[in-house]
């Protein structure tokens, strides 16, 4: 009996440590990836659409998987993407500006800048949460519909999601090294939480198979 539970405990140290390899694997090709401005945020989509295969541990050759995905993301959403990484980084410049300038212009500046950068990285991460469901023939504009209704649906999950991944950036901010562990791979696991998440609605619906 001993035994049997020896070896059930062991097998399951060795597929949690099989799925955090495959997790810093795909980490480790996204990096690589990411390096050209213009695949970033494709590499980021790719990521996203293979990171369930990598937690359930139920499809082989994820390498695979995660180049498909990239040359499935790369031609649709690389131009939606270049203006993504323009934006944020003017969002960033301004938010660092306005937060060391004195004078009552940039208590207002921040009140208009703050909640904004929130509500785009809540899209952000909504956006992450639909794209492993997303159909192959998605386009930038049926994915931001969906993301949205997303965001609509599930606003208290993703303003938490907001929240961890503000977290992760100030982690960043004071160990820079930690961006190269979890630069695209904390993004996609917050994603891959908010997806899990469950309105109030939704659980009222579900039955209650519970004895």
């Amino acid at each position: 009996m001993s035994e049997t539970g020896g070896a059930g405990r062991t097998n399951a140290v060795l597929s949690k440590l099989s799925v955090i390899g495959d997790l810093l694997m795909l980490q480790i090709v996204f990096l690589v990836l990411s390096l050209g401005v213009v695949t970033l945020y494709p590499a980021a989509f790719a990521f996203q659409r293979v990171v369930p295969d990598a937690l359930s541990q139920d499809h082989p050759q994820l390498l695979r998987r995660f180049f498909r995905q990239f040359k499935w993301a790369f031609p649709r959403f690389w131009l939606t993407g270049l203006a993504l990484y323009f934006g944020s980084i003017a969002l960033a410049f301004g938010l660092f500006f306005w937060a060391n300038t004195n004078g009552p212009v940039r208590i207002i500046a921040l009140v208009i800048l703050v909640p904004l950068s929130g509500m785009i990285i809540g899209l952000y991460l909504s956006t992450l949460a639909v794209l492993p469901a997303a159909p192959e023939d998605s386009t930038p504009k049926s994915l931001f519909r969906e993301a949205n209704l997303f965001l609509l649906r599930r606003s208290l999950s993703v303003a938490g999601g907001v929240i961890a991944l503000a977290t992760w950036f100030a982690l960043v901010s004071q160990l820079p090294t930690l961006f190269a562990i979890g630069s695209g791979l904390v993004p996609a696991l917050i994603g891959y939480w908010i997806s899990r998440t469950r309105t109030v609605q939704e659980k009222k619906e579900s039955p209650d198979v519970s004895i």
